[in-house]
């Protein structure tokens, strides 16, 4: 998440000081992400520099100096909220390395590791839902924070379920290749990816 462009939107709706923007921060993102008010004054410091905000005292520090954004940081916060994040590579994702790990440690049952994920997963989702019926309704940032987490956390359990079909499906091949191996006939020739098989 950008607390730089955070703050640069708080600033758009007006002049303030360094600790009523953590403050603003923490209520319009649903008192999920706690931010620390060194990094406020760091993270502004660095947009002062940068030209995007500007301070009634340059050389006055503290909670007392206050804080506006300037026309250059107008243009940062419109080009930031209409440029898509990069998306275009898959994240590295702890729990996709445990299921891609697991399936080669042996003695390791993929299967049992994936259903603690799940299991987990689920407790997590219960949690949200609870949080969603008793605040977010009153909420509204709280509630679009809520339903993103929910709807990651269905995403990641519809993948585990995924996986786990996905390698019960592939554990009877994985055999028969071992069979093939084991047994006196030569292997069939397989094409690797990319040849042709008129080549």
């Amino acid at each position: 998440m950008s607390v730089r462009h955070a703050l640069l939107a708080l600033l758009a709706e007006g002049p303030k000081y360094g600790l009523q923007l953590r403050e603003e921060f923490e209520a319009r993102t649903g008192e999920v992400w706690p931010l620390n008010v060194g990094q406020v004054y760091t993270t502004l410091q660095r947009l002062e520099r940068d030209g995007l905000v500007e301070s009634d005292d340059a050389a006055q520090d503290g909670p007392q100096k206050i804080f506006r954004i300037t026309a250059d940081g107008e243009a940062e916060l419109a080009g930031w909220l209409r440029t898509p994040p990069d998306m275009s590579a898959p994240p590295r994702d702890e729990l996709v390395m445990k299921v891609l790990v697991a399936m080669r440690v042996p003695g390791t049952n993929v299967h049992d590791v994936i259903q603690v994920h799940r299991r987990y997963l689920v407790e997590l989702m219960q949690q949200w839902t609870r949080i969603k019926e008793a605040e977010a309704e009153s909420d509204l940032s709280l509630a679009l924070v809520v339903d993103a987490e929910l709807f990651r956390l269905d995403a990641v359990i519809r993948w585990l379920d995924a996986a786990d079909g996905r390698i019960k499906r592939a554990a009877p091949d994985q055999n028969d290749q071992n069979d093939q191996k084991n047994s006196t006939k030569a292997p069939m020739p397989r094409l690797r990816r990319g040849t042709r098989a008129n080549q």
